[in-house]
């Protein structure tokens, strides 16, 4: 209902479900969040979007942006004390403007016998090197810290941006960044997509990875995305960062 009133104009509403895990580090940086086996649920509007401020009183009893007689304010703080008391998680993703993504994580029974699972876990992960550069460009700090932490124990060299304009400062003093990991949604008139289409002319064979909190399935449905582009979607595990990075890299057209 929410997504529905946020495109009074009409828009594109898009469900995703899927199989998820949240890691130890992600859980770190996340209060109340336990590490584990999730199923996913996104809900995804091309709306009118939130601010900052909005996001983070979302949940709050009887807070609204809605006009009187119109919400109630309870809708968000009954879906959060639901989730909460069955051991989930809750993470909003929006843009003003551009629209919302709500994502819902519940704990999820795994069929499999524990030991293929603590083998997977102990699986090694793919690492790199200090001479593989990357630049992480998020206008989130708490996020970029968290990202970075995550790529410097993998080994590799970081370097990093919180907004487009300065990460192409950067891109054209270092010819030694292989690639550039940004969130397609950034602050400075600079969007994710705009600055890798910069950064590739000045280094055309320059690798780009973008990272979004919005469902996959929605980014690409409504043309942000070309199919195909590289996308790591939020939140990611440390695995799925590793792999993610090392399969681009390995990549035989440098």
């Amino acid at each position: 209902m929410n997504a529905r009133d946020a495109m009074p104009q009409g828009g594109t509403l898009t469900i995703e479900t899927a199989n998820a895990r949240i890691d130890d580090a992600y859980a770190a940086s996340n209060e109340d969040v336990i590490p584990g086996e999730y199923v996913m649920i996104a809900v995804t509007d091309t709306g009118t979007g939130m601010t900052s401020e909005v996001i983070a009183r979302a949940f709050e009893p009887f807070f609204t942006t809605k006009d009187a007689g119109h919400g109630t304010g309870l809708g968000l703080s009954q879906v959060y004390g639901f989730v909460k008391q069955s051991g989930g998680h809750l993470k909003i993703d929006s843009e003003p403007n551009t629209g919302t993504t709500v994502r819902i994580y519940m704990p999820r029974m795994v069929d499999e016998p524990t030991e293929r699972i603590n083998q997977a876990v102990r699986s090694p992960l793919m690492a790199g090197t200090r001479e593989e550069i990357i630049l992480v460009v998020e206008d989130d700090e708490d996020v970029r810290a968290n990202t970075t932490t995550m790529l410097r124990d993998l080994g590799y060299g970081v370097l990093e941006a919180s907004d487009g304009p300065s990460a192409l400062r950067l891109i054209e003093g270092r010819s030694d960044i292989d690639l550039l990991f940004t969130d397609i949604g950034l602050p400075g008139g600079l969007n994710g997509r705009q600055l890798a289409d910069e950064a590739r002319l000045q280094r055309p064979l320059l690798r780009v990875l973008f990272t979004s909190g919005y469902a996959r399935s929605a980014i690409v449905h409504q043309g942000r995305l070309d199919p195909g582009v590289e996308l790591l979607s939020k939140p990611f595990t440390l695995a799925q960062l590793a792999t993610k990075i090392r399969q681009i890299l390995n990549r035989a057209d440098r």
